[in-house]
């Protein structure tokens, strides 16, 4: 027989105001180095009715059999989480689905301009008692390309529209009609013509089967001369060295990367190279959008809780999508 004491089990770092109020109400343990620990974390999957994680936990299918209901993410990515086995075992995971979109498109944007206009390069010589005036590069008038239309895209593409660009998307799994699209008028294209027209191109891609390795030699062959590469997705989408390779020739004038393949990356070939902006997975995480996740998370937790359905459920087609 199963004995549950916790209500809900944050394994992770994730905690803000509306937590405080739940905690005053339910029984809430926080233990925020617990994902590191295979049998801390199935203990405690096991004797709690919920989970919160972020990124780090690997949601296996061990964890969600041990009969915790329900499986909340900070965030939006969910290739931590067996989303099968969660299906299977009848166990609800929590997404809140675009909420941090506005805090990755500005970044995303922000490490296209920092490449464009050699910004790292320009504090460096700046700090070094240099006064290089080199012409930048300007990016209204280009084309954005989209590798996703999904929420984070969309909201990039609402920025990238602000700054007199078009925007091209590739996504397979979005109808042509949605009428965000629309209304930002952007175009979905197949892949490598989206590519070949980006000046900007930009990641929002999961890390599943299909993008694994999905931005190669093979696809950067069609990237337009001088494109600026941003990755806001998933480190796995892209083949750093064929991206390394690539800036090398000159075909990438330079990349913004926030996701590596392995987290904390071990430098090598593209960390030493110029026109490269690197960030620690931060682009969705903001005071503002942390805030709001939390307060999401809190309340459909409760709503949970008192034996309601979550609105922010996922079913894996619709994660994966």
């Amino acid at each position: 027989m199963r004995l549950v004491s916790i209500d809900i089990a944050v394994v992770e770092d994730v905690w803000a105001e509306p937590f405080d109020e739940l905690a005053s109400r339910r029984v809430v343990a926080f233990e925020p180095d617990a994902w590191r620990n295979d049998a801390r974390l199935r203990e405690l999957a096991a004797s709690a009715r919920t989970l919160v994680v972020r990124n780090r936990t690997q949601v296996t299918r061990d964890v969600l059999a041990t009969g915790v209901a329900a499986v909340a993410r900070a965030g939006v990515g969910l290739d931590n989480i067996d989303l099968a086995a969660a299906a299977e075992l009848g166990v609800s995971v929590i997404v809140p689905t675009g909420v941090n979109a506005a805090s990755v498109a500005e970044h995303a944007l922000g490490l296209a301009l920092a490449v464009a206009r050699d910004v790292v390069a320009g504090d460096g010589g700046v700090r070094a008692g240099r006064w290089d005036r080199t012409p930048g590069r300007e990016l209204s008038g280009g084309t954005w390309g989209l590798l996703s239309a999904g929420a984070t895209a969309r909201a990039t593409a609402r920025l990238a529209r602000a700054i007199g660009m078009r925007v091209v998307a590739y996504d397979p799994y979005v109808d042509p009609a949605h009428p965000e699209l629309r209304e930002l008028g952007v175009r979905l294209r197949p892949l490598t013509e989206v590519v070949a027209a980006a000046d900007v191109l930009s990641v929002h891609l999961p890390a599943t089967p299909e993008t694994e390795g999905l931005v190669s030699r093979e696809l950067l062959a069609h990237a337009k001369q001088g494109q600026i590469l941003v990755n806001v997705g998933r480190g796995e989408v892209l083949d750093e060295d064929a991206v390394a390779e690539a800036i090398e020739s000159g075909r990438l004038a330079g990349a913004g990367l926030d996701m590596r393949r392995t987290e904390p990356p071990t430098p090598g070939r593209i960390d030493a190279l110029p026109g490269v902006v690197l960030t620690p997975h931060v682009a969705g995480i903001t005071r503002q959008s942390q805030a709001r996740i939390a307060g999401i998370l809190c309340a459909e937790l409760d709503v949970l809780l008192n034996g309601g359905t979550s609105a922010y459920a996922v079913t894996p087609r619709e994660a994966s999508a």
